[in-house]
């Protein structure tokens, strides 16, 4: 089986579907408005494939999600977005880096396509909560001075683009729900852009393609879950046959 074939069985139909329908919806758009922003476009399809790959655990979209926060960022400069453009090159990225190491270095059972989902104890969700206030408060102070447009959105996009690059870093399905709220805050902001500027719309598309993304990633990320606690139990799992977190670093 070539590798080509192997990836195309790779996907299901409904993965093929969200991402053909998403893929097609952001084209139209684009040229439809006459837009010559082709980073633009390039941006949004480098980032749907990364989403893709994410929903099913693979790291090769941690490496693509990696690309796209540099387009991502270049387009947020361009708008005056500042917020957009340091949360995602300068936060964004080098999670997204520790992300990528974080996955190769725990592939469930051996198998280098999917990630071990991990479970985090009651003391880092903690930890978690502490450093997204921290990283918000700084950043809103932060953006003010830069005279970011629309500060307050900007600012809870910091925080919802924080939580989900974390929680991705940390191997957890609740990753999916960081981006979806995430993608909510971008809709509005770029929505917000469009009404000054009509080529920024395909972005507002790409982010409601990208909130249809990161749903279904929660609900696989939910059933890769199940599935290897199933197995691990199978197998005889933890001591006494019962799954733990697996507390382990990045």
């Amino acid at each position: 089986m070539s590798k080509l074939s192997a990836f195309f069985k790779f996907l299901t139909p409904t993965e093929w579907i969200i991402w053909g329908l998403s893929t097609a919806a952001t084209i139209a758009c684009f040229f439809a408005f006459g837009n010559t922003q082709y980073h633009y476009l390039a941006g949004a399809l480098i980032g749907f494939a990364a989403l893709v790959l994410v929903s099913k655990g693979n790291p090769v979209g941690q490496g693509l999600v990696i690309v796209f926060a540099v387009f991502y960022g270049i387009i947020s400069y361009s708008f005056g977005y500042y917020g957009e453009m340091i949360t995602y090159i300068g936060m964004s990225a080098p999670i997204a880096v520790a992300a990528l190491v974080s996955w190769l270095r725990h592939p469930f059972d051996g198998k280098k396509s999917e990630v071990k989902v991990n479970t985090l104890s009651g003391k880092e969700w903690g930890i978690f909560a502490a450093l997204s206030v921290a990283v918000t408060v700084a950043f809103y102070f932060i953006l003010r001075v830069l005279g970011t447009s629309n500060l307050e959105v900007s600012t809870a996009s910091v925080l919802t683009s924080f939580a989900a690059a974390y929680l991705t870093a940390r191997r957890s399905r609740f990753y999916a729900v960081g981006y979806a709220v995430n993608d909510v805050v971008l809709i509005a902001l770029w929505a917000m852009a469009s009404a000054d500027e009509i080529m920024y719309l395909p972005m507002v598309v790409c982010f409601v393609a990208f909130l249809a993304l990161d749903l279904y990633g929660f609900v696989n990320w939910s059933r890769m879950y199940k599935k290897q606690r199933s197995i691990e139990q199978a197998k005889g799992g933890e001591a006494c046959g019962a799954p733990a977190p697996d507390g382990d670093g990045m």
